[in-house]
């Protein structure tokens, strides 16, 4: 039986290759950049390894799914605070990937203990990547009231706005000052780790792999440079502020030519320099945050207008229906289309095929791998896929298919990169485009109304 390990893409990548080359593990296509997933080592032809995002990889050898994998402390640590669980055994961190999670608020904010935290009148709004221990932390600091915003990332945006406090991960204390944050207290410190899964341990043969990384003597690795964090600049001065959420990321050109076109001046945004750009028209203040995130953070009273995608707001409103959240308009950009997708090697052309493939018993459940959970979870209920379970991914989720899952609800442009990966689509969910929300209770507000008025020029 072929022994499954899980790597990492991103911030550890470079590092983890060097690692397993000197090993003797030499995945000639693992390197940054490249947008294969799956790898095989000439040393060790029994060893299967695929590449995921780093989030992913504690849940996939928690399930069982790899024997071994490497990633983060902080992200075991977020898996094992919801899901206590010995199916993780943590074998040996590695010497590089240092980072600590921190606690911090706004240096711009009157707290700074957790003295003051508790004494808060109101709810301590904690935003953070690490929900389960940002909740873990209020529980015990004891804050009498408190309400965890999960979110994508960007975290560091958020205070003193739209939170009072963020667990955020940095390399140091000094980077959290470069973010105009105070840490209130540290909450884990660590490093890359080698992970395995308890059964994979007691019942297969690792020694072969393992002894291969255990004669790696652990060098100082050279520390990657984090990716330079936009300015987040300071908290803008007035009242009866407007706040507008604008996307970072691939969505962001698009969002900047546009705002052009409806003839709103943004230093900062385009280029993408600051999380606060600088609106050239009173009473608007501006973030830029995740387009996932938008959804929640309107429906919260956090910002009252936002650019974010269809698909975005109606996976949030698949999970809550009665959100106080709507559509204001569609916008000329953005366009994909959600779509399921299946391996070629499934055998199936059609979602008809796929359920009687289910109902034949030649699949036990159905996996299906998504960022998109609850539009994946409804569209399991409504198209009669029991029994199923949905696997939440954080990105690359085409690498999912087939050893780790059998459906994918995905989203997609043209549909080259699927086939480049031997997918194939056999359904169509909807076409997304971006779109403008707003709050209702806030868009009867004539500030607001005038905002949306403005930037339904650009169309």
């Amino acid at each position: 039986m072929d022994l499954k390990l899980a790597l990492p893409k991103g911030r550890l990548q470079k590092a983890t290759a060097n690692l397993l080359r000197r090993a003797g593990l030499n995945f000639n296509d693992y390197e940054q950049g490249n947008r294969l997933y799956r790898l095989s080592s000439p040393s060790l032809p029994h060893l299967f390894a695929k590449v995921f995002h780093e989030k992913d990889i504690a849940v996939q050898v928690a399930i069982g799914n790899y024997d071994l994998g490497i990633c983060g402390l902080d992200w075991v640590e977020e898996l094992l605070t919801k899901y206590p669980s010995d199916a993780v055994v943590k074998v040996r961190g590695l010497g590089y990937g240092r980072r600590k999670l921190f606690a911090a608020v706004s240096s711009f904010s009157n707290l700074s203990s957790p003295q003051e935290l508790r004494k808060g009148d109101g709810p301590i709004r904690l935003v953070s990547e690490y929900p389960h221990l940002a909740e873990a932390f209020a529980l015990e600091l004891r804050l009498p009231n408190f309400r965890v915003f999960p979110v994508w990332g960007a975290a560091e945006a958020y205070p003193p706005e739209q939170a009072d406090l963020v667990l955020i991960s940095t390399g140091s204390a000094e980077d959290l000052v470069r973010l105009n944050l105070l840490p209130v207290k540290r909450i884990l410190e660590g490093e890359a780790l080698l992970l395995a899964n308890r059964d994979s341990l007691e019942n297969e043969d690792l020694s072969g792999l393992l002894s291969a990384l255990y004669k790696v003597r652990l060098e100082e690795e050279a520390e990657e440079p984090v990716e330079a964090s936009l300015d987040v600049g300071s908290p803008p001065k007035g009242e009866n502020l407007v706040y507008l959420a604008l996307p970072d990321g691939h969505q962001q050109a698009p969002t900047s030519s546009f705002l052009e076109r409806a003839g709103l001046e943004l230093p900062g945004y385009s280029p993408l320099l600051a999380r606060r750009p600088s609106p050239k028209l009173p009473r608007l203040a501006v973030k830029v945050i995740r387009p996932q995130d938008m959804p929640l953070q309107v429906a919260s009273h956090n910002f009252s207008l936002a650019i974010t995608g269809k698909d975005w707001l109606l996976d949030h409103l698949a999970r809550f229906p009665s959100s106080p959240v709507e559509e204001i308009t569609e916008l000329p950009f953005g366009q994909v289309r959600l779509v399921a997708v299946v391996s070629q090697e499934l055998g199936v052309n059609s979602l008809a095929d796929l359920r009687a493939l289910l109902q034949s018993g030649k699949l036990k459940f159905l996996r299906i791998a998504s960022e998109y959970v609850n539009l994946a979870d409804r569209y399991a209920r409504e198209n009669h896929l029991a029994p199923y379970k949905v696997i939440p991914t954080w990105g690359a989720t085409e690498a999912f298919l087939p050893e780790d899952a059998d459906l994918l609800i995905e989203n997609t442009q043209t549909g080259k990169t699927l086939a480049k990966h031997s997918l194939k689509i056999i359904d169509t969910l909807f076409e997304s485009s971006a779109c403008l929300i707003g709050h209702p209770d806030d868009l009867r507000q004539e500030s607001v109304s005038e905002i949306a008025d403005i930037l339904c020029r650009g169309i």
